[in-house]
This record gives C-alpha cells, structure tokens and sequence, in this order.
C-alpha cells in the first residue's frame, strides 16, 4: 500500500509539474538493430510509473490469490482435523464397548490429521491384535513408528505389550532389554519387564530389576518379597535340573544370609534337595532353620526326611517341644518320626497327644498302624472307625457349605 501511495503522489506531482517544464522535457532515444524508439524524459517517467502501478496490480493480485489457496487448504485440513477428532472419540466409546472392528477402522480413517496421530496407529494396532489380525496389526506399528519421529517409546512399548499377549516371549523378553536401557524406571517398562523374563525364566533379570521396582514403589513391600521368591524358586529349579544336588548346593552356599533365612526359600530348598535324593543337606538346613525360628511350614517337611539316624531329628523336636509346648503339629511330627523307626510305643503316645488336642484323619491313621504293630487289634479298628466318621463328617460339611 505505501508503494501504492508513493506512485500516485509521483503522478500528481508530474501532472502539477508537467505543464510548467512542458517546454524543457528533453528528448529520449532507444535504438535497437531493427527499431528506434523516440520519446520525451516526460513521457518515459510516466511509463515507468505507469508499468510500476502494473506491476503493483499485479503483485497484489498475487498474493489475493495464495491467501485465498491458503484459506482454502486452512479450511480442509480443518474440516479433516474436526472429524479426525470426533472419529477418535467415538473410537473410544467403541473401544469400552469391545467393538474392535469399528475401533480400528474409526481410528485409522483420518489418523494423519488426529491430535496425537501415533496414539491413534497404536490403538488401532491393540484393535486389530484383539480381532487376531497380525498384518494389520504390524502394519499400524510400522505406521506409529513412521509419524513418532524420535520419540519411539510408546510404539516399542505397544509392541512389546502386543508380543506378550500373543506368546512371542523371546521377541519380547529382546524387546524389553532394549527399552530398559532407554528407559529403566519407566512403570509400564517394569511391568513388561516382569510378565517377559517370569514367563521366559529369566529369572535373574527379575531379580536385577526388583530394586528399581522397589524404589518407584511400582509394588507394594509385600508384592516385592513375593516377586522376589517366585524368582529364587525359579532359580532353584533351573540349578536342579541342569546341576543336580551339587549345583543346588553350591547356589544356596553363594546366597546372601538375607536369602538363606528366608523360610520360603528354606522350605523350597529343603524340598529340591529331597527330591534330588539329598537327604542329609535337606535335614541340616531345616535343622539349623528350626533352631532360629518355629515354623510350622519346616516340621511338614521332616516325615518327608529318609535318615538312617532319627536322633539329631528328635532332639530338635524335643527342644521345639520344650520352647514352644505340645503343639498338635509337633505331636504329630513326633510321632512320624517314631513310626517311621519303629518306636511304636513312643509314637502311639504321640499320636494320641496330637489328637488330644485336634482330630485328625491321617493322625487316626497312623495311630491304627503303630497299634497293630503293638498288636491291639481290636483298638486300631476303633481308631480307625473314628477316624472315617471324622472323614465322612468334613466331607458332608464341603457338600453342604458349596450348595
């Protein structure tokens, strides 16, 4: 507009002034090979304002032109924006709803033009893994991947999550490491972390990153202790089957005190190495356990125990049974391990100390046996007696209790 406003102040002026120098215009010539051109500086100076005024117009005319392109592109890309937006809201009231059909095509119509376009590739990506449709389901992460730019996370995150609900372990346990070296206190990443290495048995990996789950307390303390067992049982395992006894015990010897007077663990190592045939080691650590703590969950174990000498066993129970008094567990214990050696008389006592204080079928059992050893026949059948009634009771009581 100033150029504008210049011109026409030029051209009023030259009209003003051109009658006064009419007579001294001067004289222009431009000659070329074929033509000459003659005019006065007059003539000239309003051609050359006249072609700026042109030129002005035309520029103007111009930029009418793209504004009016602009508005027209503003104005459809804002239209596509208005029902990207509106389709990704119906998306998620069908997302609640459970139609995964309908969410993935609403999501994906115009996702280019949506808010957050990579979230909307990533939903659609869980729609079509629910409906079981793998191609698209790769093709929409490959999309997210393409509009996420540098911000990968939660596509990888959304792949590795898709993997593990279609039993792709492996891919996802490689999956996982990867996005815990970009991303090791991430909450969603842990809890990936944990479904990948417990069901790959990676177990050790769990235990690496139980601290840091502990630390953004992603667990509660209880949740943590026992996701911290789970992994030492799992350990447990793989040391017995692929080392046998041997490898089991040098592993125990390895752990920290903290793990070896877990009652948890010492019960589960307690069951490896007699199912490994290691009785002896068994003993000691439930042995050395008991000494520490009373706990009903390590006298379980002790009938299960094959030794040739029952007394450091009965010494132990005695000294439980001096700390702690007759429990009805101890009493039994005792008396299994009388029967197991033949003291019959000493465990038809137990036996019936146990029972003194809770009926038991499998005590009613034992005590029938260790009486026919006596050979008492006629009170080992009333034993025995009691001991179906009780039977018969707790299974009518179940019966009644489920209808």
């Amino acid at each position: 507009m100033l150029k504008v406003l210049l011109l026409f102040v030029v051209l009023i002026i030259g009209i003003v002034l051109g009658p006064i120098v009419a007579g001294h215009q001067g004289y222009v010539l431009i000659q070329t090979d074929k033509y000459n051109i003659e005019t006065s500086v007059t003539s000239l100076f309003i051609i050359f304002v006249l072609l700026q005024m042109v030129l002005c117009f035309l520029g103007w005319c111009y930029r009418r032109v793209m504004r009016t392109g602009s508005r027209t592109r503003g104005w459809f890309l804002g239209r596509k924006r208005h029902r990207a937006h509106a389709q990704t809201k119906e998306a998620l009231i069908k997302l609640a709803e459970g139609d995964f059909k309908q969410v993935e095509q609403l999501l994906t119509r115009n996702a280019d033009h949506a808010e957050q376009p990579v979230v909307n590739y990533l939903l659609a990506a869980e729609a079509a893994q629910q409906r079981g449709d793998e191609f698209r389901t790769n093709q929409y992460l490959e999309r997210a991947a393409e509009v996420a730019d540098n911000n990968q996370l939660p596509v990888d995150i959304t792949r590795v999550r898709i993997q593990l609900v279609q039993g792709e372990i492996h891919a996802a346990r490689h999956g996982i490491d990867k996005l815990l070296n970009q991303a090791s206190r991430h909450p969603e990443v842990l809890r990936l972390a944990e479904q990948a290495y417990t069901r790959s048995g990676a177990y050790q990996s769990l235990i690496d990153i139980l601290p840091t789950m502990e630390k953004i307390h992603l667990h509660d303390e209880s949740q943590i202790h026992k996701l911290r067992q789970q992994a030492y049982i799992g350990l447990m395992n793989q040391y017995m089957a692929e080392q046998g006894s041997e490898g089991l015990k040098r592993w125990w010897h390895d752990q920290s005190r903290k793990i070896r007077h877990d009652v948890v663990l010492q019960v589960a190592i307690s069951e490896h190495l007699i199912e490994c045939d290691d009785h002896e080691t068994a003993q000691k650590i439930i042995l050395e356990s008991l000494k520490r703590q009373y706990d009903e969950r390590l006298l379980l174990l002790i009938p299960r125990l094959k030794s040739e000498d029952p007394k450091p066993v009965q010494k132990a129970l005695d000294h439980q049974l001096k700390q702690h008094g007759a429990t009805p567990l101890l009493n039994s214990t005792l008396g299994q391990v009388a029967l197991r050696h033949g003291e019959w008389e000493k465990a038809t006592k137990d036996f019936k100390a146990a029972l003194d204080q809770r009926p038991d079928a499998h005590d009613y059992a034992w005590l029938a046996d260790a009486l026919d050893k006596l050979h008492k026949p006629e009170e080992a059948a009333q034993v025995r007696r009691e001991g179906l009634v009780l039977t018969l009771k707790r299974e009518s009581d179940v019966m009644n209790s489920v209808s």
